[in-house]
C-alpha cells in the first residue's frame, strides 16, 4: 500500500519548522521516519503535510555531563548506543538502546523520536520514566521542558502540542552507588518486546518500568521486597493485556521473570 498523498516541505531553521506546523494542524513532524513511515504506508497516519527536520543545524548531537546525557532530536539510536561516554554516565540508555529494533532501525531512528511517538512497546520511554527524564520542546509559544512524569497521557500520546518540536531529550546521571538491569522478551532479536524490564536501584529504594505491559511506559516502586516479590507486586499496578503475540497471563508470568532478573543483575 502507499501512502495518502501529502505536502512535503523541509524547513532550514527551526523557526520556519514551528511555522510550517503551526500552519497546518494535519502535519506532523519527519526526523529519523522509523515509526511515522511505516504507518504512512499503511494508512494508519495520513498527514497533509510532512515537515521534515533533518536539514535542522544542531539537533544531531549527543551532549555528555557529570549532570547527565542530553540527545538532540537528530541523533541516532546507532550514535547514542556507540558513544562510550553516555554508556559510563548512563548505562541504562545504552542497555535499552542495544535492544531497539534492528541495527538498520537504529542507523536511521531517533532516539527523541521513539521517545515522543510515545509507544508503551519501545524501550526508550520507558528508560526516561524510570530515570525521571525530561524533553525539551519549542513551539509558537516558545519553549518548554516537559518531565517524563508530564509526557505520556496515552497510547501513542504524548502531551506535545501540535506546533512544537522535541529538540532535545536529558537522561540523568547515574547516582554514585545506584545500579541498573534492564532486559525484555521477543519473538525474535530485534522485534517488539512481549515484555521488556528496566530497574534502577538507588540505595534501598528499587524501581522497575515495564515494556509492552500498560497503555502508558509505567514504573513500579518494589522498595523493600525481594526479586521473587517483586513481580507480584509489579502485577497489582499494571495491566497485562491479550493480543495477537501473547496471553495477558504469559505477560504476567514474563512480569514475575524478568522483574526477578533485572533486579539481581542491578544487584550483581
Amino acid at each position: 500500500m502507499k501512502p495518502a498523498p501529502f505536502a512535503y516541505v523541509r524547513p532550514q531553521s527551526l523557526e520556519e519548522a514551528v511555522a510550517a506546523l503551526a500552519a497546518d494542524p494535519g502535519a506532523k513532524v519527519l526526523a529519523g521516519g522509523q515509526s511515522l513511515v511505516p504507518l504512512l504506508s499503511m494508512r494508519l497516519a495520513s498527514p497533509s503535510t510532512l515537515v521534515d527536520i533533518n536539514g535542522l543545524p544542531d539537533l544531531d548531537r549527543v551532549e555528555v555531563s557529570a549532570d547527565g546525557v542530553r540527545v538532540g532530536a537528530l541523533a541516532r539510536h546507532a550514535d547514542v548506543l556507540a558513544d562510550e561516554e553516555v554508556r559510563r554516565v548512563q548505562p541504562l540508555v545504552s542497555l535499552a538502546l542495544a535492544n531497539v529494533a534492528h541495527a538498520t532501525i537504529r542507523n536511521r531512528g531517533t532516539t527523541v523520536g521513539s521517545l515522543v511517538h510515545a509507544d508503551a512497546a519501545a524501550e526508550m520511554p520507558v528508560v526516561l520514566s524510570l530515570l525521571g527524564g525530561s524533553v525539551d520542546v519549542v513551539g509558537s509559544s516558545g519553549h518548554r521542558t516537559i518531565p517524563a512524569s508530564e509526557l505520556y497521557v496515552g497510547p501513542l500520546e504524548s502531551s506535545l502540542a501540535h506546533d512544537e518540536i522535541a529538540v532535545s531529550a536529558f537522561f540523568p546521571a547515574l547516582a554514585e552507588g545506584a545500579r541498573v538491569g534492564f532486559a525484555e522478551i521477543a519473538r525474535r532479536h530485534g522485534d517488539y518486546a512481549l515484555v521488556g524490564a528496566a530497574a534502577l536501584v538507588e540505595g534501598d529504594r528499587a524501581r522497575v518500568g515495564y515494556v509492552s505491559v500498560s497503555d502508558v511506559p509505567t514504573v513500579v516502586d518494589v522498595s523493600g521486597l525481594s526479586p521473587e516479590e517483586a513481580g507480584d507486586k509489579a502485577l497489582e499496578q499494571l495491566e497485562p493485556a491479550d493480543d495477537i503475540h501473547a496471553s495477558a497471563a504469559y505477560r504476567a508470568q514474563l512480569v514475575r521473570v524478568l522483574t526477578r532478573k533485572v533486579l539481581e543483575e542491578a544487584a550483581a
